[in-house]
């Protein structure tokens, strides 16, 4: 069953086309992927994996097609950084009236 296991970095992508035997695991395609060395330094057993936008375990049986995204954590609380963002503009007109 083919499957494709995704990572975005800061400095680039990977997307990796994976064969598996039916029935898989993304635990089972997470393993496949660790022995690719363009996963080498990614902590698949500790990062937060999702099919298709959606967090998912790692005992969640694969479908044909799937695509098994690693995250990584954030390098800022998106919150803080808007915070930051704001912070460092002059308020407008509007906002002083």
């Amino acid at each position: 069953m083919p499957i494709e296991i995704v990572y975005a970095g800061p400095q680039a992508q990977i997307i990796a086309s994976l064969e598996l035997d039916p029935p898989a695991s993304v635990a089972d395609a997470l393993r496949l992927a660790a022995v690719d060395p363009r996963f080498a330094g990614i902590d698949l057993q500790a990062a937060t994996v999702g099919i298709f936008g959606i967090v998912v375990a790692r005992e969640r049986l694969l479908a044909a097609g799937d695509r098994i995204e690693i995250y990584r954590e954030l390098a800022i609380d998106p919150k803080i950084a808007r915070r930051r963002r704001a912070g460092a503009r002059p308020l407008s007109k509007s906002a002083r009236s």
